[in-house]
């Protein structure tokens, strides 16, 4: 699999947080976790988007708001995992 640059804003107990950590980690995709409860510069960084709530993941500067499995798949290039439940 080709390198992306994958940023996963999250917040602390959500679960499609941890829905799309699991999911990136399960396919073995390195990103960086950006906690917007610990950390309100992140929390900043995510309102100059016009974006207020997590997840928020960027792949290559493309958008991904909440758990989105397939658009996910999609943006990453992964298409041998053929679980479709979103």
């Amino acid at each position: 699999m080709t390198e992306h640059e994958v940023v996963v804003y999250v917040s602390n107990n959500c679960a499609h947080c941890k829905k799309v950590i699991a999911k990136l980690k399960e396919w073995n995709v390195d990103f960086k976790e950006k906690n917007v409860s610990e950390n309100k510069n992140h929390f900043k960084e995510l309102q100059q988007q016009k974006i207020y709530g997590t997840p928020a993941t960027f792949i290559d500067g493309n958008k991904v708001l909440g758990f989105q499995q397939g658009k996910l798949r999609r943006l990453l290039g992964i298409y041998n995992d053929f679980s479709f439940n979103s």
